[in-house]
């Protein structure tokens, strides 16, 4: 399955949501990356892929927030958006990893969209840029500052991050590790988990790049995103789709298999109690 068929596939959107907005720029979206990338390149499929999967969540999520058409049109503008600086981090490094690369794609895609003014080629008006900026911006960091934010600058901020974030279980429960993370099986498999990475888990917080030693490490903090998660909806869908289990029973931890047993058990235990409450 390549490119072609997720951009094929995604032009049946017209059909499905009648949004003038995000078609706008999912039609200049579509020629923009044709023109600019390597359709042969597994790291750009993959963030194909991932994008329109997050447009898929963002939606998702505007749909059990009850959000009206305005709102749900912007999250998926945003979330269309919101990797356009994984592309050319893609292309000229090789990796997504930030913390090896000091490449900040958040950054980097908001200088191309306002900065250089690309966004007029995706979005027509500017009555929702200042919205679009901020959410692409925060939408990676590790926590984002609500301050000085509006109410709905703050919501377009959590929707990405959530619909991003459950892309992020999906696609590393089924990609090609590597592909997405420049390491190999037998680097998680065959690593200890350090305690600063064990113990921020156990508590139930999202992992720090730079506390990232190992592979095992790597593979850890990935699964963390789960406490960083805003809606009820989100942690619903992961239930749905098993993808706690799924992600901590894709390795064979042949070092650190005790450990991981208590962090597959403390994080099912979290995904049930925000389910409940």
């Amino acid at each position: 399955m390549n490119v072609y068929y997720y951009l094929a596939n995604y032009h049946k959107m017209e059909m499905m949501y009648k949004m003038s907005m995000y078609l706008f720029a999912q039609k200049y979206f579509n020629n923009f990356i044709h023109h600019n990338f390597d359709m042969n390149d597994e790291k750009i499929l993959h963030k194909v892929k991932h994008t329109y999967q997050v447009v898929n969540n963002a939606k998702y999520i505007c749909e059990k927030l009850n959000l009206d058409e305005l709102n749900t049109d912007i999250a998926m503008v945003i979330a269309l958006l919101h990797d356009i600086g994984r592309f050319t981090q893609a292309k000229e490094m090789q990796t997504f990893r930030e913390d090896i690369t000091s490449f900040d794609h958040a950054t980097l895609g908001v200088k191309l969209l306002f900065e250089k003014n690309e966004i007029r080629n995706f979005v027509s008006s500017s009555e929702y840029d200042e919205i679009i900026k901020k959410a692409i911006r925060n939408h990676s960091k590790y926590i984002f500052d609500e301050n000085g934010l509006s109410d709905m600058e703050i919501l377009h901020c959590k929707i990405i991050r959530d619909a991003d974030k459950i892309d992020s279980f999906r696609a590393k429960t089924v990609d090609d590790i590597y592909t997405m993370a420049n390491i190999y099986a037998e680097d998680i498999e065959n690593s200890l988990i350090t305690d600063k990475v064990y113990n921020d888990f156990m508590n139930e917080k999202t992992i720090v790049s730079k506390d990232r030693k190992t592979g095992i490490d790597i593979w850890i903090s990935y699964i963390a995103f789960l406490f960083g998660l805003n809606f009820k909806c989100s942690y619903q869908l992961i239930k749905e789709k098993d993808y706690i289990d799924k992600l901590f029973d894709r390795f064979e931890y042949k070092l650190d298999a005790k450990k991981m047993k208590e962090l597959k058990k403390k994080a099912l235990n979290y995904l049930d109690q925000k389910i409940r409450f």
